[in-house]
């Protein structure tokens, strides 16, 4: 018994001074933290003519930095007012991200206009984000939401790579937690999320050897901080809808997720705040993180849990639902 002890006793001494020297080693080596300005440097974004592009554009600038804002719209509302509201640092760019054309000319103009330490992050933020459940949407539907979420910025960072990598910079990736959390009504979003976290991933793992940084923000639901979310009314979904279509899914039930859809956005964060300061961290840390899950608290464990259980169980948690319940009644009632 005393031998067992003394084991114990040995273990746990041991177990202390491990994590004290730990902790001394994160003092001692404890790295910059952030950038205090961003004199000197670039940073492009795109999808800037509102949302979290538009306030990215506007921190990153008051920050010191080069904003190069790129805008779907360079002559629209959102455009107008960021320049408006903004330094003469900031320069507005017609970047439509499924356009070849319109990523070779900004780059062009970004080259040209580059300050003294070049082009240090490149923010993928443009996107788009839509709802329906996969027997209600086209082959078009999908590869308009791909070639905006995902072709989008895989053709963005292709054309701007070379100057991120010549100043060892940042590479920002716009996810969402849809990206792993499969749920009713998300088909083609969570397609085009999943594959850009892919395309990231794989990026970081190239780009370690180059010392560039890449991160990837998960954000949860914030509809109502952005506008990025398609409103729609229940007969907009019915019509669009061929005659077999309508015997499946019958005009109450589509009203009833339509309702349900809108009343979940309401239920989401009011302002981006959470998730344009993980950008700036992503941006200006010494250290970014690889992913940034933005999430309430009550939520966080879910979603930090939901990817490593098994499929059967994760599936079987939207049984819980009411919603889901409903959808199973309405719809095998026919």
């Amino acid at each position: 018994m005393n031998h067992i002890l003394f084991i114990g006793q040995v273990i746990g001494i041991f177990s202390i001074s491990a994590i004290l020297l730990f902790l001394l080693a994160k003092l001692v080596c404890r790295p910059p933290g952030v950038m205090q300005d961003g004199y000197g440097y670039a940073v492009l974004i795109t999808g800037c003519d509102s949302g979290f592009g538009h306030q990215l554009a506007r921190s990153l600038d008051q920050r010191g930095f080069v904003v190069f804002a790129g805008c779907l719209c360079p002559e629209g509302a959102g455009a107008r007012s960021l320049q408006s509201l903004s330094s003469t640092n900031l320069r507005i760019l017609k970047l439509d991200v499924t356009s070849d054309e319109d990523v070779k000319q900004a780059k062009k103009i970004v080259q040209e206009n580059l300050p003294e330490k070049g082009l240090w992050a490149v923010v993928n933020n443009a996107g788009i984000s839509d709802w329906a459940e996969i027997e209600w949407s086209t082959i078009e539907d999908f590869h308009n939401m791909v070639d905006i979420n995902l072709f989008g910025c895989i053709r963005t960072s292709i054309a701007f790579l070379p100057l991120v990598r010549a100043t060892k910079g940042r590479m920002v990736f716009m996810s969402s937690i849809f990206s792993f959390f499969n749920c009713l009504n998300m088909g083609a979003y969570s397609v085009s999320k999943r594959g850009l976290e892919a395309f990231a991933d794989c990026l970081r793992v190239e780009m370690a050897s180059f010392g560039v940084k890449v991160s990837i923000i998960q954000p949860g639901n914030f509809g109502q901080a952005t506008n990025i979310v398609r409103m729609k009314t229940a007969y907009d979904i019915w019509e669009k809808l061929d005659d077999d279509r309508k015997q499946r899914f019958n005009q109450h039930y589509i009203k009833l997720a339509n309702e349900y859809f809108l009343s979940t956005c309401k239920s989401g964060f009011k302002n981006g705040d959470l998730v344009i300061n993980a950008m700036l961290h992503a941006v200006t840390s010494a250290k970014p993180r690889c992913r940034y899950l933005l999430v309430s608290t009550m939520d966080m464990c879910f979603f930090k849990l939901f990817p490593f259980l098994p499929t059967a169980v994760t599936d079987a948690v939207f049984t819980l639902s009411s919603m889901y319940t409903k959808r199973k009644q309405m719809l095998h009632a026919k």
